[in-house]
């Protein structure tokens, strides 16, 4: 079957040029040295010295020749240096009398050679009057025009090379820094539809009408709408962003352009606003067509702030979009699609409705998201028949889409070690912790009174978390060492949640502050194990007092802007002086009561279970890890029932998201009221 030449692409995506071969200039230049060093093997073959051939200096063969020696010889002489000639022949073999030696009746010759024999006029003379010599004379005519011609050819070629094809080339040449990289994706080449992407089906069917429009504009325009001319997808890393972006490319019947923020700017000024511009005129040329741009915060941070300067090489850039979005020449039949997990540092002008008309927001997907991310990566991994993935999508959340696509590869790998045949629950669950907080290290040696230290912190941890009424239910302790942590209490919720509670708040950092208390009672010491502790208390009390309003004193006020990010693109200084001196001194105030409160309610609760404590302790160093309800069971009884099979390794850290839920524990005691923060009503996050 014959094929279309015009409508070959090659591996970008972009047609070839219609008619003949499309053979790169690379391809040429191969062929061309590979002729040259043939023909370079073939001159020296022809006029190289064999082993049997002797080289003679020039005083021997003239020696030689004036002793009739010379059986026959051939001069050539040197185009360039008409006085310089390199001689060749055989010459008659003599013995140290000078008689000629002969073989059968004939004297025996011997090839030689001359290299670069300097000779006058009258040597000339003299070599060309004997019959035995023939003296070749160069053709300085011949030599001159070929000489001259491979100049101007050798010229013709640089001329070509660096400006022709440099110009020709789009995006690879030294001349073409200017072209735009977007990438032409081809459509039989991606695979991905809306069907590969799970747990954001309100983004989906947002992005979808693009994908409708652009098969069917008529059914938009009949009542005077029109399509975003930019969609601009927010969210956190890992949530599918980009995935979503390579559906829409594999839905619509249209070009799709894909490009990176970070792909406009180099080293040159004004290579940026020129990539864009460049990009853009591809866009006319394939209309209808989409660009997606993804990591736009790369180019579309805030202008006229921080330390670049006003001709700043990113604010050029940002123009040059600005104006190719929305300008005076604008064309319709180009969609922008941009990702990005930064809009906080976006410019407002890039915002607005003309440019970007709408906001996908691609959060990290709910219960039900999980489940339909875990079947769809579940296509290509082997599981056992028992696997229930709704168990490992309520113990997930906080999971974006990549992490439990890893979470899946991890599980996959670890039943290949095994030698399993599938994936089961065992594998799946190990897994997850794994990608939380890293893998266990059952062989890191630890002193006995480390792991003692150890058992009765993550002891204190976990009965403060059964004694506490508005914390998670405690799924499992270990003082088994995972990642940087020697020992870890995990706790989960019943269901995702959406904000947090001051009643949570304020039992969450009574159970964060056990541990260094429980420790306490047993070594009469306190050691740097709590620093992780100590640092998540604080951030969650000064994010009551300063962002939350959840504390009395201070009111519902904003006090400063969040500091987890700091950025070049915003004014650093007024960003986190926005109250004076002295409110900052009753924030740290604050802070510092809510923490001692909950630090002395924990040791009050602790002291009164203190044997409670020490069973917890006790079965730690014996067991190494116990879970929920037997830990509940130690509280409410004061026994402990050995457990019939290890527990499974399935569940958050304490103070980190949560994992799989257990089945309904019995409700647990009221915890003593903290003195002067149980008064006011629960705030939402």
């Amino acid at each position: 079957m014959l094929e279309d030449n015009d409508n070959k692409r090659n591996d970008r995506g972009q047609k070839r040029p219609p008619g003949g071969f499309n053979i790169p200039a690379f391809t040429w230049v191969a062929w061309i040295a590979i002729i040259a060093s043939i023909a370079a093997l073939m001159y020296f073959y022809q006029h190289r010295i064999g082993d049997n051939v002797k080289q003679l200096p020039q005083s021997a063969f003239f020696q030689k020749f004036d002793a009739g020696q010379i059986a026959a010889a051939t001069v050539n002489l040197n185009s360039q240096t008409p006085d310089l000639a390199d001689i060749s022949g055989s010459y008659f073999k003599a013995d140290s009398a000078g008689k000629i030696v002969m073989d059968n009746g004939k004297p025996v010759e011997i090839p030689f050679y001359v290299s670069n024999a300097l000779l006058t006029e009258t040597v000339k003379n003299a070599l060309r009057q004997n019959p035995k010599v023939q003296v070749t004379e160069p053709n300085l005519m011949l030599s001159t025009i070929g000489s001259q011609l491979l100049f101007f050819v050798g010229i013709g070629v640089l001329f070509w090379f660096f400006f022709i094809r440099q110009i020709k080339i789009a995006g690879k040449g030294a001349l073409s820094f200017g072209k735009s990289k977007a990438r032409l994706l081809a459509k039989d080449r991606n695979k991905i539809t809306f069907k590969d992407v799970a747990g954001v089906e309100e983004a989906i069917e947002e992005v979808s009408e693009l994908v409708e429009f652009l098969k069917d504009p008529r059914k938009f325009q009949k009542l005077g709408g029109r399509i975003p001319k930019g969609v601009l997808m927010v969210g956190p890393p890992g949530t599918g962003k980009t995935l979503l972006a390579k559906a829409i490319a594999g839905e619509a019947d249209a070009s799709f352009f894909s490009i990176s923020g970070s792909d406009f700017v180099e080293m040159f000024v004004g290579v940026g606003a020129s990539r864009v511009r460049d990009m853009f005129e591809q866009a006319r040329r394939n209309t209808p067509c989409l660009i997606f741009i993804d990591e736009i915060d790369a180019v579309g941070r805030s202008r006229g702030h921080g330390l670049g300067g006003g001709n700043d090489e990113r604010e050029q850039t940002l123009n040059a979009l600005l104006v190719e979005m929305d300008g005076f020449d604008t064309q319709e039949g180009i969609i922008i699609i941009a990702a990005t997990n930064r809009p906080d540092v976006l410019d407002p002008a890039l915002l607005r409705p003309g440019r970007f008309d709408r906001q996908v927001t691609v959060n990290l997907p709910d219960v039900r998201g999980r489940e339909a991310i875990l079947k769809v990566h579940a296509k290509n991994v082997k599981l056992e028949a028992n696997v229930d993935l709704s168990i490992i999508a309520r113990g997930t959340p906080g999971y974006s889409g990549a992490e439990l696509a890893n979470l899946l590869n991890e599980a996959a790998l670890l039943a290949a070690r095994l030698n399993k045949k599938g994936v089961g629950m065992k594998e799946l669950e190990e897994a997850r912790d794994k990608v939380r907080w890293g893998r266990e290290r059952r062989s890191m040696a630890m002193s006995d009174e480390e792991k003692r230290a150890t058992a009765w912190h993550e002891a204190g941890h976990a009965l403060v978390n059964v004694l506490l009424k508005h914390t998670h239910p405690l799924h499992k302790v270990t003082i088994i060492p995972r990642g940087r942590a020697l020992g870890v209490t995990m706790s989960l919720p019943k269901e995702d949640m959406l904000n947090m509670r001051r009643k949570q708040a304020i039992d969450t950092i009574i159970m964060t502050m056990a541990g260094r208390i429980a420790e306490q009672f047993v070594t009469d010491d306190i050691s740097s194990g709590a620093a992780m502790d100590i640092q998540q208390a604080t951030q969650l009390a000064k994010a009551m007092v300063m962002h939350w309003g959840m504390s009395e004193k201070l009111g519902n006020v904003l006090y400063g802007d969040s500091p987890e990010y700091v950025f070049l693109g915003r004014d650093m200084m007024s960003r986190m002086k926005d109250y004076s001196e002295q409110t900052a001194q009753e924030i740290d105030i604050e802070v510092k009561r809510i923490i001692d409160e909950a630090n002395q309610t924990a040791r009050e609760m602790i002291a009164a279970n203190r044997d409670k404590l020490e069973i917890i302790a006790n079965n730690l160093l014996e067991y190494e890890t116990l879970d929920g309800a037997q830990v509940e069971e130690i509280v409410r009884t004061g026994k402990f029932t050995p457990p019939p099979q290890a527990p499974s390794q399935i569940g958050p850290m304490m103070g980190a998201p949560a994992g799989t839920p257990l089945p309904e524990t019995p409700p647990k005691p009221a915890p003593p009221k903290l003195p002067g923060l149980g008064s006011a009503a629960p705030a939402p996050a």
